[in-house]
């Protein structure tokens, strides 16, 4: 990709998170802190609607996710898992606040099934995480 082509979509997909995504995430910890399942519940559309965007960008561009990118979702995802298990363990979470965090972590496992199936099919996808090991092949090697 051209040094401009790289520029450019780095651009959208920064205005993408810094508007759809970042109120997204907003109305997420807005609901927890209100208590208020239908506010989390619109955060996580506004979360899945930027990274159905970033998605739309990428094929634009002809490009998957960066490593930076795959890291800081990664890295995002498990700062919020240790909060909600950590909050939960406290005992500090309100029914909503359970049922908004359930919600959350069911959609970013589906948006991530659905990401990998969309780009690599459901053999590719497992492809992706399944190596066989070289003694499951049925012979002896010989």
């Amino acid at each position: 990709m051209s040094t401009r082509a790289s520029a450019e979509r780095t651009v959208l997909v920064f205005c993408i998170w810094a508007g759809p995504g970042f109120l997204g995430a907003g109305g997420l910890v807005e609901g927890f802190v209100r208590d208020s399942l239908p506010i989390a519940l619109l955060g996580i559309v506004g979360i899945c609607a930027a990274f159905v965007a970033h998605i739309v960008v990428n094929a634009w561009f002809e490009q998957g996710f960066s490593r930076a990118e795959v890291a800081l979702g990664i890295g995002g995802f498990g700062l919020f898992a240790a909060l909600f298990v950590s909050a939960w363990a406290a005992g500090e979470l309100s029914p909503a606040d359970y049922l908004s965090g359930l919600a959350a972590f069911a959609t970013l496992v589906a948006g991530f099934i659905v990401y990998l199936s969309t780009r690599y099919g459901m053999r590719g996808a497992f492809s992706r995480f399944h190596h066989p090991s070289p003694s499951s092949h049925g012979g002896s090697g010989q």
